[in-house]
């Protein structure tokens, strides 16, 4: 059974999918969140598999509970759920760590699909904001940065050293920080990457123009 939370400051579009999800056999909504601080406290006390996230709420807004849910190393998948399909909202979405990215559109085959693709793992964007990010990336904006966009800015430095074939002491010293701080980092950027060691990071990464050819 996947747990699902749902963050969402309207009221009935939280009721609206929980009529839409209860017959599901496979999926379980066990908390409700009307605010992104309400967010990233449930999603802690609840440790659900995923988390549907709206982008404009009160108090913190979808973007920045994502990441500070990254941060935090929760091991829910965020599938970003909203009306905004701008390339600054995509992007910002994507880099704080979600997973996925639909509009509130979707019907419930797709809202569906989505979930169980986070929940697997795999990122999953709507066909409309699919088109807009290889749109981006044809016409390239795909840097170095926008590579890897699950990835925070600090775990791209962090990768950059990596691919300059650094090790975890250097990298510490380097950016000043514990060398702890760098061992969580490396975790996070493995899992972001899907490898599972770090020669595979290297040559993804400079594969992305990272740490040099």
């Amino acid at each position: 059974m996947i747990r699902l939370l749902v963050a969402d400051d309207h009221p009935a579009y939280r009721r609206g999918l929980q009529l839409m999800l209860d017959g599901s056999p496979d999926i379980a909504i066990v908390g409700e969140a009307a605010t992104g601080e309400q967010a990233v406290e449930l999603a802690r006390s609840l440790g659900p598999d995923v988390i549907l996230m709206d982008i404009r709420m009160p108090e913190l807004d979808g973007i920045e509970a994502t990441r500070r849910l990254a941060h935090a190393g929760s091991a829910a998948a965020v599938v970003v759920l909203t009306m905004f399909e701008d390339d600054d909202s995509v992007f910002a979405a994507m880099r704080a760590g979600a997973r996925g990215y639909l509009l509130k559109g979707a019907d419930q085959a797709e809202i569906e699909r989505a979930i169980r693709a986070a929940a697997a793992g795999e990122a999953i964007f709507g066909p409309q904001v699919a088109q807009r990010v290889i749109a981006h990336f044809a016409s390239g904006g795909g840097s170095a940065a926008a590579a890897f966009p699950a990835l925070t800015e600090r775990e791209r430095e962090v990768l950059e050293l990596v691919a300059a074939g650094k090790g975890n002491a250097t990298i510490a010293h380097e950016l000043m920080i514990s060398l702890k701080t760098v061992r969580n980092h490396v975790s996070n950027i493995f899992a972001k990457l899907q490898v599972s060691e770090r020669a595979q990071a290297i040559v993804k990464a400079r594969q992305a123009g990272l740490g040099g050819a």
